[in-house]
């Protein structure tokens, strides 16, 4: 059982993809639990402001301390021992290894951040920040999407198989899966290598092995590298 509160100023923003495929399975059978809560709930005052100019002056506005601060202290409240997420272009770069450490943790609390940023004083909330890699989005609800679906598929009963997380890329050997085909045999002149239609599993498995190094090789070289250290 995954159980995940994102805290957003946008909280449709994620409700949508959450009632689609295999995450909304996954609600439905009860291994995985998402809570959306939207921080505007915790802003004081009529307008419920959740952002102010930045000390200093600059562009752009920052997310102020107290609604955000009450928003991860009630969530906190909800689930004591969940990591507290920042998502951030700042961050450590989410991969793989990183899921499979937070779908261990069994619990998560991911903060969306907006605008410039969040106001510094806010991280010592905070357990980790984590960036979907070196480009900037208008705010962390696509990350915290894409985080929830690669940790969520990690955690028992959410596949179909059990076996699929771990053959796709950057699971197990930390290789690119290698290329996969189907029906038909044959389209428009383009065949389906020989060794896959032979039944021989051990052939195949030796097949897949080495076209899994080939791939990985001319499209992620720095991935074999990782692994010589």
């Amino acid at each position: 059982m995954l159980s995940v509160e994102v805290l957003t100023l946008f909280p449709r923003m994620i409700a949508a993809p959450l009632e689609e495929s295999i995450l909304a399975k996954a609600r439905g059978k009860g291994v995985l639990g998402v809570q959306v809560t939207d921080i505007r709930e915790f802003a004081e005052g009529r307008h419920r402001v959740t952002d102010d100019v930045p000390y200093g002056g600059g562009a752009g506005m920052v997310m102020k301390p107290e609604p955000l601060v009450a928003a991860i202290e009630a969530a906190r409240a909800r689930q004591p021992s969940a990591r507290v997420v920042l998502l951030s272009p700042q961050g450590a770069r989410f991969d793989q290894r990183k899921a499979c450490d937070l779908a261990a943790a069994g619990a998560l609390i991911l903060v969306c951040g907006r605008y410039e940023g969040v106001d510094e004083r806010v991280l010592r909330w905070v357990d980790e920040e984590i960036s979907l890699g070196d480009f900037v989005l208008n705010g962390g609800e696509v990350a915290a999407l894409a985080v929830i679906e690669a940790v969520a598929r990690l955690v028992p009963g959410v596949l179909g198989n059990e076996l699929s997380a771990q053959a796709e890329s950057f699971s197990g050997d930390g290789l690119l899966e290698g290329p996969q085909y189907t029906r038909p045999p044959d389209f428009r002149g383009l065949k389906v290598p020989e060794v896959l239609l032979s039944g021989d599993h051990g052939k195949i498995a030796e097949w897949r092995r080495e076209q899994a190094v080939a791939r990985t090789r001319e499209r992620r070289p720095d991935l074999l590298t990782r692994q010589k250290a």
